[in-house]
């Protein structure tokens, strides 16, 4: 016979082993997320993409904040950041700029200029074709 006045056992034990395996997976890839700040691209020609694997990513923000290979420039300080950065480095590197589509033009230009000041002539603007 059954009593009612007993309480159910209760085993949490498999509750706990998936919060752990899912707690190590969440350890091992939160170091591998980037976070990118997204930019509306201009629309383009469609032209083959050229893959190098030697190459200077420059990205514009529309907060006309610099990302060169991924480190934080104010625009103003480009020119100087941009020459200590290449300091030492082939000038036949392609440079590929990719910058917000509502910025002045006046910006893209001052970083485009900075970079072929700097010696670089393969400089290829990047839209969004």
């Amino acid at each position: 016979m059954y009593d009612f006045n007993q309480k159910p056992d209760l085993n949490i034990t498999p509750l706990v082993d998936i919060m752990l395996v899912l707690l190590a997976i969440l350890m091992v890839t939160a170091p591998v997320i980037e976070f990118e700040e997204p930019i509306n691209l201009p629309k383009g020609s469609k032209s083959q993409q050229v893959q190098s694997f030697k190459k200077i990513d420059i990205l514009i923000t529309k907060n006309r904040i610099v990302s060169l290979n991924k480190k934080k420039i104010e625009i103003n300080n480009f020119p100087d950041s941009f020459l200590l950065f290449v300091n030492g480095k082939d000038k036949n590197t392609p440079v590929h700029i990719r910058a917000d589509k509502s910025l002045k033009y006046d910006d893209i230009i001052y970083v485009l200029k900075s970079v072929k000041e700097a010696g670089f002539y393969k400089v290829a603007l990047v839209t969004d074709g």
